[in-house]
């Protein structure tokens, strides 16, 4: 395989210069297993695991390979690797995990573009699109707004109208992936070694949108090969069940790179205060104009986001999942800093300990 055909670029040939010079190989994260991966390299596709060294000086998941990193490898004369090194990310896609436990999960790394799909039926929610836009923009790639189902919807012109409306700046598309309706608005993002991730809750079509984007190069819309299985809504609510179950990363006929995701059933924010600045930058921009420099828009005099929801500028409950989503982002930073003091304490308690056994043998 042709490593630039894979997202290969001048950043990480710098960063892989050493390591090169030292007899590895360099591969990109295909599929993840619970214990191994599948990756694609200048060899071919190979299974591979991380090096006990590796796993062992891991501080945590998101210190071990994901789906579109970029690892330092050895190959074995059975064609088999080990992942000795993740190469510096260009972006991350990450969440909480699910559950009260405080830690990360990347979802995808190494992205450009990332389409985060919502459906035009019963399940459309502006909130979860704010959601999915605070995690899009902390990553670092650059979010694309997917409007699928665009067949099952009778007022699409009205729901476009209100996603512009909380995300001036991103752009919008369209689509209904069943009909091929479409598809070609995707196609500027899928270009020869760019790599897109597409995300979303379950039954909004991403399997959907995966299948005809895998399929006969000569058409967008063809189904060709089905890498996919797709499955129908709940009747009554239009939830979605799961249809892919792991991340993978898919070399598309257009030579561009799709990481398909399994669906969000909980969207649990991991991001700091930027993330939610650049999602309700509207906002923000009101508050410069407040009185005080600390308004909480609460019942300060001279708040000029109070103003502008009084003035029918602002709506009500954008500002209301604003300071939920900000205190959210307050309480988890509050965990982070707790996590961060006890595992600093653990680590001091390990050297501390490895001190009196070489004093005692002394």
């Amino acid at each position: 395989m042709n490593l630039e055909e894979l997202g290969w670029n001048s950043f990480l040939a710098l960063s892989f210069e050493s390591y090169q010079q030292a007899g590895y190989a360099a591969a990109r994260v295909a599929l993840e297993h619970k214990n191994s991966y599948i990756v694609y390299s200048e060899f071919g596709e190979l299974s591979a695991k991380v090096t006990g060294k590796l796993r062992y000086q891991a501080s945590g998941q998101e210190d071990l390979p994901a789906v579109g990193d970029w690892v330092v490898i050895k190959v074995s004369e059975e064609k088999t690797a080990t992942i000795h090194h993740v190469l510096p990310r260009q972006s991350k896609f990450t969440r909480k995990t699910a559950g009260a436990k405080t830690a990360a999960q990347i979802v995808a790394t190494n992205i450009d573009t990332v389409f985060l799909v919502s459906g035009l039926d019963g399940d459309f929610n502006l909130r979860r699109i704010e959601r999915y836009l605070i995690m899009a923009w902390e990553s670092g790639a650059h979010p694309v707004i997917i409007l699928n189902k665009a067949d099952l919807c009778d007022d699409v012109d009205e729901l476009v109208l209100e996603v512009e409306a909380i995300a001036p700046l991103v752009p919008i598309i369209t689509l209904s992936a069943v009909n091929q309706q479409g598809l070609d608005g995707l196609l500027r993002y899928l270009q020869p070694g760019k790599t897109v991730a597409l995300l979303g809750s379950s039954g909004v079509g991403k399997s959907t949108i995966a299948n005809q984007l895998t399929g006969d190069a000569s058409r967008v819309g063809g189904i060709g090969t089905m890498l996919q299985k797709v499955q129908a809504v709940r009747q009554g609510d239009d939830r979605g069940r799961h249809t892919t179950t792991h991340r993978e990363l898919i070399k598309l006929p257009s030579g561009g790179l799709l990481i398909d995701t399994p669906g969000m059933r909980e969207i649990q924010i991991w991001a700091q205060d930027e993330g939610l600045e650049d999602t309700f930058a509207d906002i923000k921009t009101l508050a410069q104009a407040c009185r005080f420099r600390d308004c909480q828009h609460v019942r300060e005099p001279g708040c000029a986001v109070r103003e502008a929801i009084q003035e029918g500028m602002l709506d009500l409950k954008r500002f209301l999942s604003y300071k939920k989503l900000q205190k959210e982002l307050k309480h988890l930073s509050d965990r982070q800093d707790k996590n961060a003091a006890l595992v600093e304490k653990e680590k001091w308690k390990k050297i501390h300990k490895t001190m009196r056994k070489y004093q005692n043998k002394r």
